[in-house]
């Protein structure tokens, strides 16, 4: 979950891709090497080779006891076709999801969408072509795969429906066999709320996350996040929380991550945790509760101020270049007397 509020002051608004990146417009740090993987065949995340293979030979197993059976009772020829039949109807069970994907990526983005992508989603300005067609088809299989739902007075916009999508292709660009661990419904309500998503009184939270329950989101902190570029954005905040889910509780550990790394990511976590709690780094208090909120925090920081997070928290920046398979691009450099608080962008 995610707690209320930015530090105070005026939130520094998010500058355009277009003029942040290349062309005469703001420099930008170029001290780290940006990276991005290299674009994947066009099928994955569209159809694993573990979809199909297994429903293949599990398939061919029933069908094969079904066929004997058929044919001991009423002959080869029934047996035959009871097999054929019991295999076939397990292949179109099992390719129902692959087919359905395959209609999401042929179909392409409303170009409203894809002009909000470029203005908001500094990565995507980075990609080539081919990357930005697999940047927008992972957000129409979000788009797909989520449940949207307003309450509270709130709706599920489409424009609300595209800053989550977006959130999720982002996480998982630099992975193409990773999914989102469960398809998810999100509930959007209009502002903070309690632990019962109640808003009637002033509440505590833009955003929550169960294992089995909903995204729940604050629909100003949804917008919010996606115009300011200071290291606050609540759909990173909760996708990562979904990424950290192992068993019934988040633990810091996404579920992604490599056991064998599982020990000195743990350790790394507690150490930036009591940083965190000592005001020292870039991180905001919060991270300090638990590490499953360390690794929240770091996530936001890692796509939104990549620089900063690098300058301050090298450790734990490499360790995110690892995780998630790319290096952001950098964020625009400040000008003599701004600061991240002091400037909103138009």
């Amino acid at each position: 979950m995610r707690r209320r509020g930015r530090a105070g002051g005026t939130p520094r608004r998010r500058a355009s891709v277009r003029r942040s990146i290349g062309g005469g417009g703001r420099r930008v740090n170029s001290r780290a090497a940006h990276r991005v993987p290299r674009s994947p065949n066009r099928l994955v995340r569209v159809a694993r080779p573990s979809d199909l293979l297994v429903p293949a030979l599990g398939g061919a197993l029933f069908a094969l006891i079904a066929g004997l059976v058929g044919a001991r009772a009423a002959g080869l020829g029934v047996g035959l076709a009871v097999g054929l039949g019991v295999w076939a109807g397990v292949l179109g069970w099992a390719l129902r999801r692959p087919l359905r994907r395959l209609r999401v990526a042929r179909r392409a983005l409303p170009q409203a969408s894809r002009d909000w992508i470029a203005d908001h989603v500094r990565l995507y300005g980075t990609l080539d072509d081919r990357g930005r067609r697999r940047f927008e088809r992972d957000v129409a299989f979000a788009l797909d795969g989520l449940t949207f739902e307003g309450a509270g007075g709130a709706k599920a916009t489409d424009e609300l429906r595209l800053m989550v999508a977006a959130g999720a292709a982002l996480l998982l660009h630099g992975r193409p066999d990773w999914e989102l661990p469960t398809e998810r419904t999100v509930l959007l309500v209009p502002d903070t709320f309690d632990e019962a998503y109640g808003d009637e009184e002033p509440g505590v939270y833009d955003g929550m996350v169960h294992h089995q329950g909903p995204i729940v989101l604050s629909t100003r902190a949804v917008q919010d996040g996606w115009a300011y570029e200071d290291g606050h954005n609540v759909v990173l905040h909760e996708l990562a929380h979904v990424f950290d889910f192992e068993g019934w509780e988040a633990d810091g550990v996404p579920s992604f991550l490599d056991p064998r790394s599982a020990e000195a990511w743990t350790t790394l976590m507690r150490r930036e945790m009591r940083r965190a709690e000592r005001g020292q780094g870039v991180l905001r208090a919060y991270a300090a509760s638990a590490p499953a909120e360390l690794f929240a925090v770091a996530t936001e920081q890692f796509f939104e101020r990549p620089a900063r997070l690098r300058n301050h928290h090298s450790e734990l920046f490499d360790a995110l270049v690892a995780f998630y398979n790319l290096t952001p691009p950098d964020e625009p450099e400040l000008g003599a007397g701004e600061s991240l608080m002091s400037r909103r962008w138009s």
